[in-house]
Formats: C-alpha cells, structure tokens, sequence
C-alpha cells in the first residue's frame, strides 16, 4: 500500500541528502593539530566534506533516501551542473575519477544499511560504518584506475593515479570519520531515530 507521508518523508530526506553532498563538495575539511606550545591550530586537509556528507546521508536518512540523492547528484553533475570536484559533464566518465563518483552508490546503501539493522546505534557502529563506506568508494575508484591504465585510457602510471586518488586522501578521509560518527549521532538523536 502507498502510503503518501511516508513518500514525504522519503522526498525529503533525500533532498535534504542531496542538498548535504552538493554543500559538502563545496566547504574544505580541516582539523584542530596542537603546535609545539601546546595550543591549538587548524591544519587545513587536501579534502572536502563531500564524501563525509554521503556518508553522513546514509547514516542518518538511510540507504533510499541516500540511493535517490546520489543518483541525483550524478546526474546533476553528469548532465547539468560542474559539481564534481574537476567539474562535471558526461565527458567526466572517462576520467579517473568516475569510478570513485559510482562508488558513492554501494557505498551510501551499505553504510545506511549497516546503521539501519544494528540493534543499537552505538558510536562504534557509526563508525564501522562509515568506515565500511569509505572503504568501498576507494575500492571501486581503484578498479577503475586499474582497469583504465591496462587499456591505456590515461597518460599517468597506475601508482601516480592509485597515490593522487587513493594513497594519499583514504588516511585524510578516515581522520574525518569520527567527526562525521559524532555528527551522525547528533542528528539522529535530534530527530528521535534512536
């Protein structure tokens, strides 16, 4: 049976998920580092907030809403709108990237599912979660790059693609997962999903 607020609720978390991935691309990731006096200082990471706020949907909307809103953001970016952190255009599928942009769907839906069948929503959960769906962007976006460099599709090596793409952002990505397992606590706390 439809049951039509139930289709509300989905519509909206899943623009609310949209709208969380497309922000996320635009606002840089940093951290708070301690100096040698002992006081604190931001050190700015070669990251945005992108991938935590995927992560982040699926935590908190679930793996629907998180499915509607990466398909979206997909096709706004393939068709519409430069959103990709290179840009965007359907040319974007022969680039390295692309692999990593089609790991956002089994990555959103894992980490929603995981959160959404663990009896008890615990920090650690969240963060074996989203951990689940870091490691499952990085999976695929290393496939790809794999596969591109054996039918020559890119002038860079196979290493200097695996360590621009993977190697050096996965470390930079992990450090943001207890933010982003704090922020999803937070959240569904707020909106009684507990």
């Amino acid at each position: 049976m439809n049951n039509p607020l139930r289709n509300l609720a989905l519509l909206g978390s899943s623009l609310t998920s949209l709208l969380m991935i497309l922000i996320g691309g635009m606002l840089p990731s940093a951290i708070l580092g301690l100096s040698e006096n002992f006081s604190f200082h931001i050190v700015d990471l070669p990251s945005s907030w992108q991938i935590p706020a995927l992560l982040l949907s699926g935590m908190v909307y679930g793996p629907s809403s998180g499915i509607i809103a990466v398909f979206a953001y997909l096709t706004i970016g393939l068709f519409y709108l430069p959103v990709f952190h290179g840009g965007g255009s359907i040319g974007y599928i022969a680039t390295p990237d692309f692999g990593y942009l089609v790991g956002f769907i089994p990555a959103v839906w894992i980490t929603g599912r995981i959160v959404q069948t663990a009896k008890r929503k615990t920090l650690l959960a969240l963060f074996i979660s989203a951990v689940c769906g870091l490691t499952i962007i990085h999976s695929i976006g290393i496939i790809n790059i794999i596969f591109g460099s054996l039918v020559s599709r890119w002038q860079q090596g196979v290493v200097e693609l695996l360590l621009t793409y993977s190697i050096s952002t996965f470390p930079i990505q992990i450090l943001l997962c207890p933010a982003i397992v704090l922020i999803a606590k937070s959240l569904r706390n707020i909106q009684l999903l507990e």
